[in-house]
């Protein structure tokens, strides 16, 4: 986090709580991603499952974590009203990025500006763990040890899988460039 993160509701403590990858996941994804579609029509440019609950096999925090991709983040007129009446909650602000999530804390809605620096990163990362078998089990071991601290909040949580993460978008980066990959 930055200075220039809002959390509204401040600071929370959570247990972090990684379990086996769960196959109801994507199904679960696919109901939240029509939610938000109903909600948003043609605001919402892309819908995207990311984070660990979008990778085949990998424990996760039981938290669907969806990207949704709109012309412009800071415009919260044009999403932040419809996305509140479908249930969601803002607890994020922060320069290119939003996060809402649902009042159960079960579904993260990461919003970003389409074709922003924000959002390429959470899909090649996605996608290179769906396919590197060997950074995919260097991450779930990270997540499953650090879950066994105590931290004072989640954030504190990402933060400490930051220099992995970078070391693996590293090798993710490498492979998009040699593959042409494309979000």
């Amino acid at each position: 986090m930055n200075e220039r993160t809002e959390l509204i509701g401040g600071r929370e403590k959570r247990e972090i709580r990684i379990v086996d990858y769960d196959p109801t996941w994507p199904a679960r994804f696919a109901e939240e991603r029509d939610r938000i579609a109903n909600a948003l029509g043609a605001v919402a440019r892309r819908v995207d499952h990311i984070g660990s609950t979008s990778v085949p096999g990998l424990a996760a925090k039981p938290i669907i974590d969806i990207q949704v991709s709109v012309p412009d983040v800071d415009d919260e007129d044009a999403y932040l009203e419809l996305l509140s009446a479908a249930g969601y909650q803002l607890r994020v602000r922060e320069p290119a990025h939003r996060m809402m999530r649902t009042p159960e804390r079960d579904v993260h809605v990461h919003l970003c500006t389409i074709g922003s620096a924000w959002e390429r990163p959470q899909l090649l990362f996605r996608d290179w763990l769906r396919h590197d078998d060997a950074d995919r089990a260097a991450y779930e071991q990270l997540k499953r040890e650090l879950a066994q601290r105590d931290w004072s909040d989640m954030n504190a949580y990402a933060d400490a899988k930051g220099p992995l993460i970078t070391e693996i978008g590293a090798r993710a980066q490498a492979w998009a460039d040699a593959t042409g990959w494309t979000p």
